[in-house]
């Protein structure tokens, strides 16, 4: 109850604006770096282990994240209505939204776990993966499917959390899964106490290990009412209206994300042709350890664009057109001191960053030009991720798509293809794709933003 009464005074007072959002925030740029520490950590012990390895935990990497994509269509709609919901004071309401996403999200991870089953051999062949590194990514990928039982859970109630304000309780969530994929994992790659040493397939072992147990301490702070939202067996259905709120919200958003998948895929399909001779494992294993390192950037200011969303919504719900406008405004004030000094950073650090992440020199010979130039692109990105977030807290999820679409499958592999490949650039050529893609949503949905269609959004 006081929670719930220092939200609706929050959203009250818009001369709070700036601290709301910091406070918002915190715990979840805490979660995000978590989420940041259980990948960097696999990447980092299978860098040990060799290219090889690398190049078989990126594959995955790229692969959970489709996983994610899809559950987002029910992520995105949850947190929109659950956020209206609660922004209006139907406390109960939201509750049963949560209930009901959750219930679907079931059936979404059956789903995504056969899927994976099944096209487990298809990425690699698509990679041009051939020998030991293809049957080390196609092994790697089916036993990794197991987890997106756990990991749909965990993600959806923690949507339906931050709907509400609860940044924390996700937080604890992931602090649980860091610790057990940091512990399990290293124990079962080296062979601690009576564990066998399994090599490649201790990094997957820890990660699931992690991820049921992230969603075991998820089941139970909702279910126990320590949480802000408080679900219910009872309430554990297949409400027509409710998947029918969800699905025009989530439908674009999850169409939106399954498009910049199917762009990033694309890209890493340009990535492993870069050379004449085939699938070349130090570039791709360079462009895995960039893309992993740059999250350092985009995941904090992705913290801040989630509680922009969080209090978009809100105040959408209460009334309050004015603060909603201007929160997107402020998060964006807050991380471009951040996205600036990451530019300078990511640029003076880049050969100590690949000679601290990979054994093989070949690596950082090719990762460490590619990564400067990405460094340049960070303030535009942190723009993007601070605007895209806004508009979907609002329900706004169809231009996202069309930014995607253009972007992602459009400019990123039209343009990393030529630069890459037709010019011989190599993976340097490749990532100025990347920064173009990265660049022009940045302008759409800046627009968009501007423009305010998205206040009349109805979820």
């Amino acid at each position: 109850m006081d929670q719930t009464v220092t939200t609706s005074e929050s959203l009250a007072a818009p001369d709070h604006l700036r601290r709301d959002l910091f406070r918002l925030a915190l715990p979840v740029l805490a979660e995000q770096l978590l989420v940041f520490c259980v990948g960097f950590y696999d990447v980092y012990l299978a860098g040990l282990l060799g290219k090889e390895e690398t190049s078989a935990i990126g594959l995955s990497a790229y692969v959970s994240w489709l996983a994610y994509l899809i559950f987002s269509l029910v992520g995105a709609g949850t947190v929109a209505i659950v956020a209206r919901t609660w922004g209006a004071g139907q406390f109960e309401d939201a509750r049963r939204i949560a209930a009901r996403s959750l219930t679907i999200t079931v059936v979404f991870a059956a789903g995504i776990f056969l899927l994976l089953q099944v096209v487990a051999s298809v990425f690699p062949f698509l990679l041009n993966m051939q020998g030991v590194q293809r049957r080390i990514a196609v092994e790697y990928l089916r036993m990794d499917a197991c987890g997106q039982f756990f990991s749909g859970w965990t993600l959806i109630g923690a949507a339906a959390l931050r709907g509400s304000g609860d940044m924390r309780s996700p937080l604890l969530v992931l602090t649980v899964t860091n610790i057990v994929n940091v512990i399990v994992s290293t124990a079962c790659v080296w062979g601690w106490g009576p564990l066998p040493e399994m090599g490649v397939t201790g990094i997957v072992t820890g990660t699931v290990t992690a991820q049921f147990c992230g969603a075991m301490v998820m089941s139970a702070l909702l279910f126990s009412g320590v949480s802000r939202i408080q679900v219910r067996w009872s309430e554990f259905e297949f409400h027509r209206e409710t998947i029918q709120r969800i699905l025009r919200i989530g439908g674009p958003a999850a169409l939106g994300g399954i498009a910049t998948f199917a762009g990033h895929f694309l890209f890493l399909m340009v990535i492993s042709r870069l050379s004449p001779l085939g699938f070349d494992g130090a570039t791709f294993a360079a462009h895995i350890v960039g893309i992993r390192i740059e999250s350092l950037s985009y995941l904090p200011v992705e913290a801040f664009g989630i509680a922009a969303a969080t209090l978009v919504g809100q105040s959408l719900g209460a009334g309050h057109v004015e603060r909603a406008r201007r929160a997107a405004h402020e998060a964006i004030r807050q991380c471009l001191g951040y996205a600036g000094l990451m530019t300078i950073l990511f640029f003076g650090f880049a050969p100590a960053i690949y000679a601290g992440m990979q054994s093989n020199a070949d690596v950082a010979l090719v990762g460490v030009p590619a990564f400067r130039l990405m460094a340049l692109y960070q303030i535009p990105n942190a723009i993007l991720i601070v605007y895209i977030n806004a508009l979907r807290g609002a329900g706004d999820t169809r231009f996202p798509l069309l930014c995607s679409l253009i972007g992602n499958l459009l400019v990123r592999v039209s343009v990393g293809y030529v630069c890459g490949v037709v010019l011989n650039g190599g993976l340097f050529g490749a990532w100025i794709g990347m920064g173009a893609d990265n660049i022009l949503r940045a302008i759409m949905v800046s627009w968009r933003y501007q423009a305010g269609r998205w206040i009349k959004i109805k979820v």
